[in-house]
């Protein structure tokens, strides 16, 4: 059965609001100190059969992380505790950390803030509030479900 087309991404839909999803399910940590904004992007993820975790600081997050060895973290950049840029390098530094698609999810948005989240390991940087088609668009090239 189809699921209905969303304008701008809306429930029912996949993350950018299209018929059919462009990546298959996988296993996504999403890390943000602001609560509403992580459980309702959690939300869109789950609709399209995504595994979703939810973490509020930096510490939290390296453990789920750990212990989850998700496929896709999206991450915010000002965190309390570790910041994610800190957060990112010790990911990249992990042996499981290698290969997964680590995107930076921030209202940082100067050219300087996406040279030093690419410094950082970051594979994409994403201004809030989400562009849910950029999302999904990047999601997509990560072939391999976790």
């Amino acid at each position: 059965m189809k699921r209905p087309v969303h304008d701008e991404g809306g429930p029912g839909g996949s993350p950018g609001g299209v018929d059919s999803q462009p990546y298959p399910p996988q296993r996504i940590l999403i890390v943000d100190d602001h609560r509403d904004a992580a459980d309702a992007l959690a939300a869109l993820l789950e609709l399209d059969g995504n595994d979703v975790h939810v973490a509020h600081d930096g510490e939290a997050a390296l453990a789920m992380a750990e212990e989850l060895h998700p496929g896709v973290v999206l991450l915010d950049i000002g965190l309390p505790r570790l910041d994610g840029y800190q957060v990112a390098e010790r990911i990249r530094a992990s042996a499981w950390g290698t290969d997964l698609l680590l995107l930076a999810l921030t209202g940082w948005s100067h050219p300087e803030d996406r040279s030093r989240s690419e410094r950082a390991g970051f594979d994409g940087h994403l201004v809030k509030p989400v562009d849910l088609d950029a999302l999904s668009q990047l999601l997509a090239r990560r072939t391999s479900p976790r």
